[in-house]
């Protein structure tokens, strides 16, 4: 079954950056798309982004021009690179994975930005 492993969270000061990545356990192209969605304390999960088999990526408007969702196809991994940090992206993000109507998640990883 497919395993989707998140990594790169952690603690950092309000206007900081952070790369998030996902290790697929399978060819990530296996997949319509892949991302990130988020789920803030006590706030229901929310997509952040994601990206499509030709690369075309899609972002919620709170994260466009701030976070930026990327592939490495050689090493089965999505990554999200999240800049201009703001409290408020204090959430754990997890990767997803979608073929046809089938979504796997990863565990999520904590991310927290100070004021």
């Amino acid at each position: 079954q497919v395993q989707l492993v998140e990594s790169g969270g952690g603690l950092v000061q309000a206007g900081g950056s952070l790369t998030l990545s996902c290790i697929a356990s399978e060819n990530i192209f296996n997949f319509n798309y892949m991302g990130w969605y988020a789920q803030a304390p006590g706030k229901q999960r929310e997509l952040v982004a994601n990206i499509d088999l030709s690369g075309r990526a899609t972002y919620a408007d709170s994260e466009k021009g701030r976070f930026t969702i990327s592939r490495d196809a050689a090493k089965n991994t999505v990554y999200l690179r999240m800049s201009s940090l703001k409290p408020e992206d204090t959430a754990v993000y997890m990767c997803y994975a979608q073929i046809l109507s089938r979504y796997y998640w990863g565990q999520g990883t904590q991310v927290t930005v100070s004021s």
